[in-house]
């Protein structure tokens, strides 16, 4: 017997399976004549066939591209090629992926596809493969996680979590992400599925107990939480919930699958002019949002560490609302980092078009690599930033850069959008 398992490209947990019995030949792809029907825009009408070449013990079988996208067997692309137990297929660069199973009897409880049964039906219905039903009761296999990488977080037959650090209410931890003095950022796994209503990773943020004693530390992660649960845009990760645990305070938000600005240029180097740009000008348009709240918002910590790029499309999520602030609120802490903060948010009094402002360093230390500090220089009175020995910045970026750090907001852009024009005219 074969099973197909369909599996969730980020965490590999299993969405849907087939079993087949009997079936010397499976057919894959989009058109409704497959024995397994993928609805992807990647997929081809017949992507791909799994051909049984010999029956002796579990059976041998090999796999037949015939994808215009082509077909990956364990990571290397194939055209034909020997189909070895618990292989991982994938349908074209970023389309699904299926893991291929044999086994020489049909396990109780799970149905099948016979040879003569319409294609695409059968399976389990999106179960875990460790929970399967037998006659309306409830079955639990087993498993030993063999096989599994060193690397994987879940396990690739069961779709299970291998290791839990801890359990806080239904989240299992399973990483440490981060560690600082206002608290600790875990990978999580809403195992109850109680957000969205089905299982999700997730990042849980954990508030130290010692800093719930600061009013000023509790002010800035309850700002957080309540900011994200009033906001829904893409550049923003999404607010899943907040509580109180142990004397603790934690907030479950959208995990974010990429790498910030900072590391990203830190590990592979400055970026051309254009991706800089392409990347500032999402960044105007999650600004946009923010600042047409009503009350605005300000964000106050704009910065490449602030701004992660998804690995899926390159787009922009911002991070890190503890620092916002609504405009007409009293002046408070000086909130922003060295270098990216404008002169009057270093007094205390932001305004949009500080945020703004942070996107002048933020272009210099894409496009160089370097501090913005050592772009910082006195002119005449004032200091400002000079990009003119940059061979890269072209005139018409140097004005953009220029105008948006001028030491008086009334001489700055003064809007997301404008900003954003301006900058979509130097690529």
């Amino acid at each position: 017997m074969v099973t197909l398992t369909l599996l969730e490209p980020q965490q590999k947990t299993p969405l849907k399976q087939w079993c087949f019995e009997n079936s010397p030949v499976i057919r894959i792809g989009r058109a409704a004549d497959n024995h397994v029907i993928l609805t992807d825009s990647l997929v081809s009408r017949h992507h791909l066939e799994i051909r049984q070449i010999s029956s002796a013990g579990g059976g041998s079988w090999q796999v037949i591209s015939k994808g215009t996208n082509g077909t990956f067997l364990n990571g290397i692309l194939v055209i034909q090629d020997s189909l070895p137990n618990n292989a991982i297929l994938q349908l074209a660069q970023g389309g699904p992926i299926l893991q291929f199973q044999t086994q020489e009897e049909v396990p109780l409880g799970w149905e099948s596809v016979a040879p003569g049964d319409s294609p695409g039906v059968g399976g389990l219905g999106g179960k875990s493969s460790s929970e399967l039903s037998h006659n309306g009761s409830s079955l639990t296999v087993t498993c030993t996680h063999e096989g599994n990488s060193p690397q994987n977080l879940f396990c690739i037959h069961c779709g299970q979590p291998l290791t839990v650090i801890q359990t806080i209410r239904h989240y299992q931890v399973l990483r440490t992400l981060g560690q600082g003095g206002m608290g600790t950022t875990y990978l999580a796994w809403d195992a109850a599925g109680v957000i969205a209503g089905q299982p999700k990773l997730l990042v849980l943020k954990q508030m130290n107990a010692d800093m719930a004693r600061i009013a000023k530390a509790q002010e800035l992660f309850e700002r957080e939480a309540y900011t994200l649960k009033s906001l829904n845009h893409p550049g923003i990760p999404k607010y899943y919930d907040f509580f109180v645990e142990g004397g603790k305070k934690y907030l479950a938000m959208e995990l974010v699958h990429g790498q910030d600005l900072e590391k990203r240029i830190y590990t592979t180097g400055p970026v051309i002019p254009s991706q800089a740009i392409a990347w500032m000008i999402q960044t105007c348009d999650i600004l946009d949002y923010l600042h047409s709240q009503e009350p605005p918002l300000i964000h106050r910590d704009i910065k490449p560490a602030n701004l992660m790029v998804r690995t899926a499309n390159n787009q922009i999520a911002v991070l890190d609302f503890g620092a916002v602030k609504e405009i007409g609120t009293t002046p408070g802490t000086r909130i922003g980092a060295e270098g990216y903060c404008a002169p009057e948010q270093e007094r205390g009094q932001p305004l949009t078009q500080s945020d703004l402002y942070a996107i002048g360093p933020t272009l210099i230390f894409l496009i160089t690599g370097e501090s913005p500090f050592k772009f910082y220089r006195q002119k005449g009175r004032a200091f400002r930033f000079d990009v003119s020995n940059i061979p890269t910045v072209t005139p018409k970026l140097k004005d953009v850069i220029e105008r948006v750090t001028e030491p008086l907001p009334r001489d700055r852009f003064q809007s997301a959008k404008e900003l954003a024009v301006a900058l979509a005219a130097c690529k």
